[in-house]
């Protein structure tokens, strides 16, 4: 299995170490779909016990990132364009909600982090970094909207189709168009016009899913 093992045989924090490591592979796409995650193969990778592997695949589990089949254990979740679907509509209801309450509060400095992180999303060449810097674009936006909770539930609606949304960007005009429509979102937040950035940010996402589809579609 690929992912970056590191001896942790000493440290108390085992099933945590283990959890972040599982949960990179899987949302980069290191770890595809179905994968099996062997307990065994795991602790010896980490040199440590079952134990930690087993709480770790756990919270796995409770993200919706894994899976457990009978007879074959934990596996890595696949997500159906049924399920992707749900999670982008969701995601765009959100996410609306919480740029609309984050404009009137942004300052001058978050919106020129905003604007770092746009330019450092469109310099990057490098797939496995896309995910990242696309969430800290949004998430710098999102910063003063006062809504923690909701926030939280977005990030872990992008952990569950992190890993979809490559294919999306690596479409050939996926990577323009995500581009562009960061820059009208910024230019909305800049004129304070929250009704606008709100309207943008679910156009955005819906236009995600619906380039995924596509893109699934011709796959098959």
């Amino acid at each position: 299995m690929d992912f970056q093992a590191v001896d942790i045989s000493q440290t108390e924090t085992a099933a945590t170490i283990i959890f972040r490591a599982l949960r990179k592979a899987i949302i980069t796409g290191d770890l595809k779909d179905r994968t099996p995650l062997r307990q065994d193969e795991i602790a010896k990778a980490f040199k440590t016990s079952r134990f930690p592997v087993r709480e770790a695949i756990a919270r796995l589990e409770q993200q919706g990132l894994v899976t457990t089949q009978r007879y074959k254990g934990a596996v890595v979740a696949t997500l159906s364009m049924h399920d992707a679907a749900e999670i982008f509509d969701l995601r765009a209801k959100l996410e609306a909600d919480i740029i609309r309450a984050a404009v009137p509060n942004m300052t001058a400095e978050t919106l020129h982090t905003a604007r770092s992180d746009l330019e450092a999303f469109a310099r990057c060449t490098d797939p496995m970094k896309w995910g990242a810097l696309n969430r800290q674009f949004h998430t710098t936006l999102y910063s003063t909207s006062g809504l923690p909770y909701h926030m939280e539930i977005v990030d872990g609606l992008i952990d569950r189709i992190d890993r979809y949304l490559r294919a999306q960007l690596l479409m050939s005009d996926g990577l323009s168009k995500t581009n562009a429509e960061h820059r009208a979102i910024l230019k909305a937040c800049k004129e304070q016009n929250a009704d606008l950035a709100a309207e943008l940010t679910a156009t955005h996402i819906l236009g995600a899913k619906a380039a995924l589809a596509d893109q699934l579609s011709a796959d098959l």
